[in-house]
């Protein structure tokens, strides 16, 4: 490996990098170290992760690339985003950074050529989706909370996020998208964001194993039947409630099911953002249409720049993560109110700005 690791293994200060790599055998271990934060993604982590699996890549003694959240809580809580909505206030061009940053990350990794193992223990969300569920390998444990909370903060479920759930069974992946909930390990194997369970007691068995064996074989050995998916039972409902491109009926067909989980699904996402949720159900329609990830990844770069720019999205933050007192002000307030011409003016092309990930010639 090259020496722009030493970024990552060392630093001058008494404090360590945000960034851990280790070597055992023939697996390299990537290790998100910020602990405190649930391993929250910056910027800077996102440079160095991206460096380390270049050279990684090319390194013939890496057999295996293994990614591993820091402390007890979970792999990763996301990115930054009060940093990205402070960035919004004063018209910066931060944010717009970093995600160029991380949807090419998250590009590399779908794309990596080597085995890539995520271990998606205790609570990922967000950008620790980008970093995870995009693996060749994912390991869920009984721990393993996975959601995309963004129609909560007025935003929308991006780093792919709209390629994952708009290729969930039936609607799963549009009553997740719209309801920003989270799942345990059963529903994410069921939905397609993982492919492997077991026990939590079982990771540095797992971890000691990938240094000297291949990974599909080790956990073939290791892994237990995934847990019961809750949401492929709910199937009889979801599919028929959420079928359509109309936010207005999808709430009234929930609501006319008389279920109280239903209601509670529907109250839930009346909550969220309305903008957020209108544009979240558009772009998974379009995303279900689209070749690949990557395309995906442009899509929804577009939308992000978008909500950066809005109301919504530093309000969103505001009323989750800063303040806390959960009471946002939406503007538009609801879903009514949001009209056809607001939901399409987050899908205009960005010019020069367009992110070009995918091969496709139009980008309109």
């Amino acid at each position: 490996m090259s020496s722009r690791d030493n970024r990552c293994v060392t630093t001058p200060s008494s404090a360590e990098p945000p960034v851990l790599l280790r070597r055992e055998g023939h697996a390299a271990y990537v290790v998100l170290n910020r602990p405190r934060a649930i391993n929250a993604l910056t910027h800077e982590m996102v440079g160095l992760i991206t460096d380390a699996l270049h050279d990684l890549a090319a390194d013939d003694t890496v057999r295996t690339v293994v990614l591993l959240g820091a402390g007890e809580r979970g792999l990763c809580a996301g990115g930054d985003v009060v940093a990205m909505t402070e960035d919004a206030k004063v018209g910066g061009t931060a944010a717009a950074e970093f995600w160029a940053d991380e949807y090419r990350l998250n590009a590399l990794i779908a794309d990596y050529p080597k085995p890539y193992v995520a271990i998606m223990d205790g609570i990922v969300l967000g950008g620790g989706i980008g970093l995870s569920a995009h693996a060749g390998q994912r390991v869920v444990t009984e721990r393993s909370s996975i959601g995309m909370p963004e129609t909560g903060i007025g935003f929308l479920p991006d780093v792919g996020g709209t390629w994952l759930l708009s290729r969930a069974p039936g609607e799963t992946g549009t009553h997740l998208g719209l309801t920003g909930g989270s799942v345990g390990a059963g529903d994410a194997i069921a939905t397609g964001f993982a492919d492997h369970y077991l026990p939590s007691a079982l990771i540095p068995d797992l971890l000691k194993a990938l240094a000297v064996r291949d990974a599909d074989e080790v956990l073939a050995e290791l892994e237990e039947p995934a847990p019961a998916s809750p949401l492929l039972e709910a199937r009889t409902w979801l599919d028929e409630a959420y079928a359509g491109d109309d936010v207005l009926t999808i709430l009234h067909r929930l609501r006319a099911t008389g279920r109280d989980d239903a209601i509670r699904a529907a109250d839930t996402i009346e909550a969220k953002s309305p903008t957020s949720v209108r544009v979240t159900l558009r772009a998974l329609r379009e995303a279900a249409e689209l070749p690949d990830l990557r395309a995906a990844l442009d899509l929804e770069y577009r939308l992000a720049l978008r909500f950066h720019a809005g109301h919504d999205f530093v309000e969103g933050v505001r009323a989750q993560l800063v303040d806390k007192d959960r009471s946002p002000r939406w503007s538009p307030a609801t879903v009514a109110e949001v009209s056809d011409a607001d939901v399409a003016s987050y899908f205009a092309p960005l010019g020069e700005r367009e992110l070009g990930l995918s091969s496709r010639a139009d980008q309109s």
